[in-house]
């Protein structure tokens, strides 16, 4: 066979092959968005249960020094948190680009045969948006938001008791706090997607 003469393809398969990638890179993505989230679940509750298991809940058990510890953990674990959010937000933007690259095929193979285009409900103009509210994916850094905020907000309520004694304010400030971090992770998420 001469050099300069191309080699012949069979169009149709590769159309397929190219599909068939696309859309095991999509569903890759969805299949690590559940284990991402999974991971950080499991690992807040197992500090939880942890702590829920010993006598750690004798009032007379916390000293300066075991307050100071659980709230470096649940710092630990509000960092972990954000790792999981900035995670999802990149799985998300692994699906939309995987969607992306399919809807070029699919615009490419009806420029081929017209006909195909009926065949096809979602395009590059009615894929959905990245960022967007209602989705699994934003459920789950909801979700993960949410754990994360309430672990700030154990973590902020540790570091007072370690200092002061707890009262209103001890409440207040462990509110506050929590509820900012919830919408600080939410913050990255959204961030990350725009």
């Amino acid at each position: 066979m001469p050099e300069n003469e191309p080699l012949p393809l069979d169009f149709d398969e590769l159309l397929a092959a190219e599909y068939d990638y696309i859309a095991q890179t999509a569903n890759q993505a969805h299949e690590d968005r559940a284990r991402v989230s999974s991971f950080y679940l499991i690992a807040v509750g197992s500090l939880l249960a942890a702590m829920f298991g010993t006598q750690l809940f004798d009032p007379g058990f916390y000293s300066k020094t075991v307050n100071l510890m659980f709230s470096g953990l649940f710092v630990l674990l509000t960092l972990l948190g954000t790792s999981t959010i900035m995670q999802l937000a990149r799985l998300r933007a692994a699906w939309y680009e995987s969607a992306q690259a399919m809807n070029q095929l699919k615009e490419f193979m009806v420029s081929q045969n017209e006909s195909l285009i009926k065949a096809f409900r979602w395009t590059t103009n009615t894929l959905p948006p990245r960022y967007k509210t209602a989705s699994v994916s934003y459920y789950q850094a909801l979700e993960v938001a949410l754990i994360g905020g309430l672990m700030f907000g154990a973590a902020t309520f540790f570091l007072q008791q370690a200092f002061f004694p707890i009262n209103l304010l001890t409440w207040i400030v462990s509110t506050i706090s929590s509820l900012s971090m919830i919408y600080l992770q939410l913050y990255v998420y959204k961030r990350s997607l725009k």
